[in-house]
């Protein structure tokens, strides 16, 4: 039997709630009462053959008929005689939807935040009609998400650190946890000149919003001991700002990136230059030190597909730079170090060298294996620095 049951009722209203149409009537949005739900009853012949099975079926639905209205209409059976048998449910009002799936106690929160909200931020109500779940899901930490949004309307741009706005029961691991959500309520109730709108995303979030940053940091070694910054002897290892790095200009002619940590400690001393470690910032960074671009740059990264995005990535700011041991004899020579690229890149790379693309579409076409990588922590050393000793 698939007629229409009190449950198939009940789990299409429950539809309008997931979907937040219930909830955003509340916040302005058009009301969808009266509405008619869909129906599935007997046909004439089910009448006659399952007469008892179609009595039961009515008693079921005129039992939740508190929570609808059940519209009937008459039909005269050729054996039965006159009946009348439900054609149509209808829901008339909001309270009764919510009464049918039990979610009066929700709407009322939700019905509080949106009276909070039109005292404090009317801009907002908008959103909280576009996301009424999402805003229900926040409903304890609502009142301080509009102190926020209120400190930032007297303070725009402010120049702090997140660990410096001032509010009770606000503090930077909230802002953290809520940055997505903020950064929704913040483009609606900020003015333009307050929003940095080339800054996107979580990262992005104290930028686009005038707030101070974690800075970010670079991580470089001196490989020739004659440019020591510390007059010491030992290894001339420093982690820097990103606009400490740009400003230092040191007397180096060559400088080499590399992506793996060991790599970039135990690289060998080389005359007039620097390696610097890859891991955990972008190239951005790298591209506001102008006195790179007067250097010799060699940047070292695993022989497969995202090795060479990267190095085609790192020519977007540096066209001068060169692929340091990522080449097809590099990679023959250390076939028991081969491992497997979970999941290769195949885009087009615009910024590769003739040998350099050639590599990349062996790798992407599986020429010599599939999915094949070479990470470069597993070159062995003395290829390595044979390969140094050829640069000087």
């Amino acid at each position: 039997m698939n007629w229409t049951t009190p449950a198939d009722l009940r789990a299409q209203v429950q539809r309008l709630w997931d979907n937040g149409t219930l909830l955003a009537s509340l916040a302005g949005a058009a009301p969808p009462f009266p509405r008619r739900l869909p129906l599935k009853g007997p046909n004439s012949g089910e009448i006659s053959d399952r007469f008892e099975e179609v009595r039961h079926w009515i008693v079921q639905l005129e039992q939740g008929a508190r929570q609808y209205r059940v519209v009937r209409r008459s039909f005269n059976h050729r054996i039965l005689g006159p009946n009348d048998i439900p054609a149509e449910v209808w829901i008339d009002t909001l309270d009764e939807a919510l009464a049918l799936i039990g979610r009066r106690r929700e709407a009322e929160r939700f019905a509080r935040l949106v009276a909070m909200t039109t005292a404090q931020q009317p801009a907002l109500v908008s959103w909280l009609e576009k996301r009424p779940l999402s805003a229900l899901a926040r409903a304890e930490a609502w009142q301080a998400l509009l102190d926020v949004v209120a400190w930032l309307q007297h303070h725009p741009r402010p120049g702090v650190y997140l660990r410096q706005v001032d509010l009770p029961g606000v503090h930077s691991k909230f802002i953290e946890a809520h940055k997505a959500v903020l950064a929704e309520l913040l483009d609606l109730a900020l003015p333009p000149d307050a929003i940095e709108r080339a800054a996107t995303g979580a990262s992005g979030f104290c930028r686009r919003y005038g707030f101070c940053d974690k800075p970010t940091r670079i991580r470089f070694r001196l490989l020739d001991p004659s440019l020591a910054l510390l007059a010491t002897d030992t290894d001339q290892d420093f982690t820097v700002t990103s606009d400490t790095f740009t400003r230092l200009n040191p007397p180096v002619q060559t400088v080499f990136i590399t992506e793996n940590e060991i790599n970039f400690l135990a690289f060998p001393p080389s005359p007039g230059s620097m390696v610097i470690f890859g891991g955990g910032y972008g190239f951005d960074m790298l591209a506001e030190a102008a006195w790179l671009h007067r250097c010799t740059l060699q940047y070292w990264g695993d022989i497969d597909t995202h090795g060479f995005a990267i190095l085609d990535q790192l020519r977007v700011h540096f066209p001068h730079a060169v692929s340091l041991l990522m080449d097809q004899e590099t990679l023959l020579a250390h076939r028991m170090q081969w491992g497997r690229e979970a999941q290769p890149e195949q885009r087009e790379l615009l910024r590769l060298t003739p040998p350099e693309r050639a590599l990349y579409d062996d790798l992407r076409q599986h020429r010599f294996a599939e999915h094949l990588r070479l990470e470069q922590e597993r070159i062995g050393f003395a290829w390595v620095r044979a390969a140094l000793s050829r640069l000087r």
